[in-house]
C-alpha cells in the first residue's frame, strides 16, 4: 500500500464539476493499494501517515496532521502501484482488483476517521480533478 502525501495550505477534488472533497490545511493523501495489501498494512500506513511529523514547529518539522490541526483529503491513485521500471509504457500488474482496492480504500478512510482526524475524499475510481496548494513544497512517498 503506497501513500503519497503532500502537505498543502488547501486542497479539493471534483468529479463531473462537483466538488466531493475539500480542506484547508493538512495533508492530501494519494493512495495507492496493491494486490498483497490487507487491512494490517491499511492500519499500519494510516499510522505513519497521521503520525508523519511534516508540520513546522519552532522551525522543524515536529509535529503530526493532528497536531497541527490539519485535516486529511484521500484520493484513490491506482497509478502509483504501477511498474514503470521498463518500456515505455507502465505496467498496472501490481495493482490491486478494483473490489480489493475499494475496500482498502474505503477501510483507510474510516481508519482516518476512527483515529479522530477530519477526512474528506475524492469518489472511487472515478475522473477525478485535484487542485492543491502544496505548502513548501513537502511531499513525501511512504509505502507498506
Amino acid at each position: 500500500m503506497i501513500a503519497l502525501i503532500q502537505r498543502v495550505t488547501r486542497a479539493s477534488v471534483a468529479v463531473n464539476g462537483d466538488v466531493t472533497g475539500e480542506i484547508g490545511p493538512g495533508l492530501l493523501v494519494l493512495l495507492g493499494v496493491e494486490k498483497e495489501d490487507n487491512p494490517q498494512k491499511a492500519n499500519r500506513l494510516c499510522e505513519r501517515v497521521l503520525g508523519y511529523r511534516v508540520f513546522s514547529e519552532n522551525g522543524k518539522m515536529n509535529l503530526n496532521v493532528q497536531q497541527a490541526g490539519g485535516s486529511v483529503l484521500v484520493v484513490s491513485q491506482f497509478t502509483l502501484a504501477a511498474d514503470t521500471n521498463s518500456g515505455m509504457r507502465p505496467s498496472f500488474s501490481n495493482g490491486a482488483a478494483p473490489q480489493l482496492a475499494e475496500e482498502l480504500y474505503d477501510y483507510f478512510v474510516e481508519r482516518c476517521r476512527t483515529l479522530g482526524t477530519e477526512t474528506q475524499t475524492g469518489r472511487f475510481a472515478a475522473d477525478m480533478q485535484v487542485s492543491l496548494v502544496n505548502d513548501g513544497p513537502v511531499t513525501f512517498w511512504l509505502q507498506v
